[in-house]
């Protein structure tokens, strides 16, 4: 299997749509004449091009199939953006080719939606402590890197942003589900919030949600 350039002959994808209803994706596209079958390629939206061979792990797809289910439909298990990649499927001899339309008319992006992470914060005073005690806890949707959350202490009330505090990073990754984090001691003035590293990133993908 290898690519085929476009020229002014070559059969190509247009009018690529998506629809999203119930974490299904609906995919709906002109088919060009002579091709029977495309090739769909699925993958998060910032994932860097294959280069000069098409990617594994797509889904050969034909006419016939599209027509008995009006489109094609996948079920969307992703968080964040995914790109999905039609290309029309040709015979050359005994080889395959994958019509590479360098313009991104075969390509479109879905929201797969954002996973949420909720998460707890309870503080504990001793009465004749200068210290109290700060239980956390983060419950996951999916698996989160430790890199995604941070968390920022502040005296004299709580940290409006990860600027506004001394910013302290996880030391694990998170699995699905609960997770009870070991607890911290801080000072009886001090308060504790959690946040993004990178908003503008992993906001994409993430809601933090407090409980």
């Amino acid at each position: 299997m290898r690519y085929a350039e476009v020229d002014s002959s070559t059969p190509v994808i247009t009018e690529v749509s998506s629809r999203v209803e119930d974490r299904v994706c609906t995919l709906r596209w002109r088919w060009p004449d002579g091709v029977q079958a495309v090739c769909i390629h699925k993958a998060p939206a910032e994932a860097a091009d294959s280069g000069e061979l098409p990617p594994s792990g797509m889904k050969l797809y034909t006419r016939e199939e599209y027509k008995a289910n009006n489109g094609y439909r996948d079920r969307l298990d992703d968080i964040g953006l995914v790109a999905y990649t039609v290309y029309a499927r040709l015979a050359d001899g005994t080889d395959t080719l994958l019509v590479r339309q360098r313009d991104g008319a075969n390509r479109t992006l879905v929201s797969a939606g954002k996973a949420r992470i909720y998460y707890s914060i309870q503080q504990k005073k001793s009465l004749f402590s200068k210290q109290k005690t700060v239980h956390m806890t983060i419950t996951a949707e999916v698996p989160v890197s430790k890199e995604v959350l941070c968390y920022v202490k502040k005296r004299g009330g709580f940290p409006a942003s990860k600027e506004d505090g001394v910013l302290f990073p996880f030391v694990q990754d998170f699995a699905a589900g609960r997770n009870i984090l070991p607890p911290i001691e801080i000072g009886k003035e001090d308060a504790v919030r959690i946040f993004f590293t990178d908003g503008r990133k992993y906001g994409i993908f993430y809601e933090l949600v407090p409980e």
